[in-house]
């Protein structure tokens, strides 16, 4: 419903403001703030959702390279980074996997396990969007786009000033997301408004990203363009073993963009070239004969990464002749 004031003017004019009033108002209208209208209008609640983007669930389009990893039938609390980690205990049996693939089953979307329990749709991330856009409508849930928010105020009611008009609400949601991608519109206005509501910010910092390397490293990144190997990463005491994928710019791949999130400017980055092998052993099984170490390598690791790999740290000849402790030291190495 509206509210509305007669606002006076100067030289005795007036006119008239319209405010709208809702139990809940949403910020941001990706996959957070989609899922929150949803439940909320469920439970009977008036709901707006607003974003400053013209089109909603813009990260979602492009998730998964178009296909959406919308879940991961393998999710447990350990797999989240949380200040309070009994939070993720208690919200994770509320909403389960099986509950958005429900969801999914009740639109006909069709999906498929990629690897480790990742699940993404079949025909793309649009459906999606479609069905999220869908269960907005059973709700009633009113959506607002290209709605810029000028000013947050909270009396008796939070207040929110932008560009479309003034809105009420006795309940706020900030669902607007990190600072990732900002081709996509994401901005930092949900730690704005936290600072300006007296809320405790964490410092900000890259996390789930691929690693940019030293431009002295370029030259033999590029060479390993494209490049992708199953290895373990390991900083602090933390370690993750999937692909990772050289770039032309360093490092990517499941693996490093997990080993990102715990990771700072300084720290050293262990990579096990072959994870669950013992490289001595390997060499010491094969020590009679005359395979040059390349092509043994090769026969574990890519091919290209092998011949780079001996040409930057050893001198490649026979396996037959290096000594015992040369071995030793280049199964190490790897």
């Amino acid at each position: 419903w509206r509210i509305a004031f007669i606002v006076a003017c100067g030289k005795g004019l007036s006119y008239i403001v319209n405010v709208m009033k809702k139990d809940v108002i949403i910020i941001g209208a990706g996959a957070s703030g989609l899922m929150c209208a949803i439940e909320a209008g469920r439970r009977g609640r008036s709901v707006l959702l607003i974003d400053h983007a013209e089109k909603i669930a813009k990260k979602v389009r492009i998730s998964g390279g178009g296909r959406c990893n919308f879940t991961n039938r393998d999710i447990r609390p350990e797999n989240y980074i949380s200040g309070n980690p009994h939070f993720c205990k208690s919200a994770l049996p509320r909403f389960t996997p099986d509950d958005f693939i429900a969801m999914l089953d009740r639109h006909s979307i069709k999906y498929y396990e990629k690897e480790a329990g990742q699940l993404f749709c079949a025909d793309g991330s649009g459906e999606i969007i479609e069905m999220l856009q869908e269960e907005c409508s059973k709700a009633g849930v009113e959506i607002r786009l290209g709605c810029r928010i000028e000013d947050v105020k909270k009396d008796r009611f939070f207040s929110l000033a932008t560009n479309l008009g003034a809105f009420q609400s006795e309940s706020l949601v900030v669902a607007t997301g990190g600072l990732s991608y900002p081709k996509v519109g994401a901005t930092d206005i949900g730690y704005r408004i936290a600072r300006e509501f007296g809320l405790k910010v964490n410092p900000q910092r890259p996390a789930l990203v691929p690693f940019t390397l030293h431009p002295q490293d370029m030259k033999i990144v590029r060479e390993l363009s494209g490049v992708s190997l199953n290895a373990s990463v390991r900083c602090k005491g933390k370690e993750f073993k999937g692909d990772i994928l050289f770039t032309h710019r360093g490092l990517s791949g499941p693996a490093v963009l997990q080993l990102s999130s715990y990771w700072s400017p300084g720290e050293e980055i262990v990579i096990d070239l072959l994870p669950g092998l013992n490289a001595y052993e390997l060499f010491m099984a094969r020590r009679e004969g005359r395979m040059e170490m390349r092509n043994l390598l090769a026969e574990f690791l890519p091919k290209r990464l092998a011949s780079i790999w001996c040409e930057l740290h050893i001198q490649s000849k026979p396996i037959n002749q290096y000594s015992d402790k040369e071995l030793r030291l280049i199964g190490e190495h790897i």
